[in-house]
């Protein structure tokens, strides 16, 4: 008994906090049931004038204000959009020309009607008579030439759909270093102009796959470009910097070019060209001024760049690779020139260096030409060796006439002897001939070892080795 009444009067202190809890549960209840009752549009018939007429009591002209009950409620705003064309990329001014349809969702709370009353689960409205959120593409650069639109629903739930067709003009920060092969990644950051994070927070309406798709799906004008891939991201904001930051959705559109064009109307001729250059160290510069045709070459490289400066990319980060295979294709016809100014000033001055020295001739003729399979040519032989001879025979001209002039004496011998006179003179002006050419091409060899381009040249044709008797 003495327990049952010392327990009595916490049991009604506890019956006492039950009933006050009750109690605030039951306002609570209450104020949610009238604040809806307030906020929902009773229709007075199923028609649109009358669900029209009940909203220009409730939220219609109510542009000032965000439309949530508390200011300190963050609207809610969910971002989409589709690439619906491809209009150009500048890669001089760096910017992307697209067309986007631009889709925004966000709810007006306290908005509710019953579709069955009012006769529509929805209604287009104006888009002046309701609260607009001020979400920008922060790339911008232009103004947007797109068409304007008027309307946007309203779903009987409260939730707003915005679609908007946008023409974006934006920056885009391109690497043209590896043109025509590049890939672009230009960004659309999505946030309000004015409104912090902790007025406005965005959302993705649907994963970046998704959007991806619909934008392949419906991508009607795409020129040299095609969109390859995007990516999606929303940077976190601390708490403590939502009233100073902007919430920030961004989308990037990977973009990559179609080369064949270029490949056909720059690289291809380019080759082409060089080759053409390459394989004109096999005219012979005997009977073909090949400085001459050189120069063509040059002359016609010159014009074909010129003509084709306005497909090369202008500005950029780096230096595209193309404009250095230009640059060094140009080199190389130039080098090739040179080449041939110091071939044809060997071929027809040689004679006037004097003879290469013999350190050359070792080391270039003997064990450079080896690397290059360069074989020596075989000497033409003036007198038969002395292994082969029948009899003690002289070589040297002077020993022979004096024998002839001491075993013979008759005046027909004589007669011989003069003709034998003339022809030792021209023999010595053959061998001369001989001496000089065997000069140039000593240095023709050793200009072959040091410019390995020049093992296309071809000797001379004239081979004056053999013994003319």
């Amino acid at each position: 008994m003495a327990a049952a009444l010392l327990l009595r009067p916490q049991v009604a202190g506890f019956k006492a906090l039950l009933s006050q809890f009750q109690l605030i549960i039951y306002c609570l209840f209450m104020q949610s049931f009238l604040m809806k009752s307030a906020d929902t549009i009773n229709c007075s018939e199923p028609t649109s004038d009358a669900l029209l007429a009940a909203l220009k009591d409730s939220i219609l002209d109510k542009t000032d204000v965000r439309p949530v009950f508390y200011q300190k409620t963050p609207t809610n705003i969910s971002v989409s959009f589709t690439l619906y064309g491809i209009l150009g990329v500048d890669e001089k001014a760096q910017i992307f020309d697209s067309f986007i349809w631009l889709y925004l969702f966000w709810n007006i709370e306290g908005l509710s009607w019953d579709p069955d009353e009012c006769g529509t689960d929805r209604i287009s409205l104006p888009r002046e008579n309701l609260w607009m959120p001020d979400i920008v593409i922060n790339e911008f650069m232009d103004e947007s030439r797109s068409p304007d639109t008027q309307y946007l629903y309203v779903q009987h739930t409260g939730w707003v759909m915005d679609d908007l067709p946008i023409h974006v003009i934006s920056s885009c920060n391109m690497d043209i270093y590896t043109f025509p092969f590049d890939i672009q990644n230009c960004t659309f950051t999505f946030n309000s102009y004015k409104l912090f994070a902790v007025d406005v927070q965005l959302f993705f309406v649907e994963p970046v796959e998704v959007t991806l798709y619909n934008s392949l799906s419906v991508l009607q004008t795409k020129g040299e470009w095609e969109v390859v891939n995007m990516l999606a991201e929303k940077p976190p904001i601390p708490p403590e910097e939502l009233n100073i930051t902007y919430d920030t959705l961004i989308y990037y559109v990977i973009l990559s070019r179609r080369p064949t064009m270029y490949v056909v109307n720059l690289l291809i001729p380019s080759c082409f060209l060089i080759t053409v250059d390459l394989f004109s160290f096999l005219l012979p510069p005997q009977s073909v001024d090949r400085s001459a045709f050189k120069m063509t070459l040059i002359f016609g490289y010159t014009v074909f760049l010129l003509l084709m400066n306005d497909l090369l990319p202008v500005t950029g980060n780096n230096l595209p690779l193309i404009n250095a295979f230009f640059s060094l294709c140009f080199a190389l016809m130039v080098a090739s020139l040179l080449e041939t100014i110091l071939i044809t000033n060997i071929q027809c001055g040689s004679i006037n260096y004097g003879p290469l020295p013999q350190w050359a001739k070792v080391l270039f003729l003997n064990y450079v030409a080896r690397l290059v399979c360069l074989s020596k040519k075989p000497s033409g032989q003036n007198c038969i060796p002395e292994e082969h001879r029948t009899e003690t025979k002289h070589c040297d001209p002077a020993v022979e006439t004096s024998q002839r002039e001491a075993a013979y004496k008759t005046p027909v011998l004589l007669e011989l002897k003069k003709i034998s006179h003339a022809l030792l003179s021209i023999r010595q002006q053959v061998e001369k001939h001989l001496k000089t050419d065997e000069s140039v091409e000593e240095w023709l060899k050793h200009l072959w070892q040091v410019c390995p381009l020049l093992l296309l040249e071809v000797h001379c044709p004239a081979d004056l080795s053999a013994d003319p008797n």
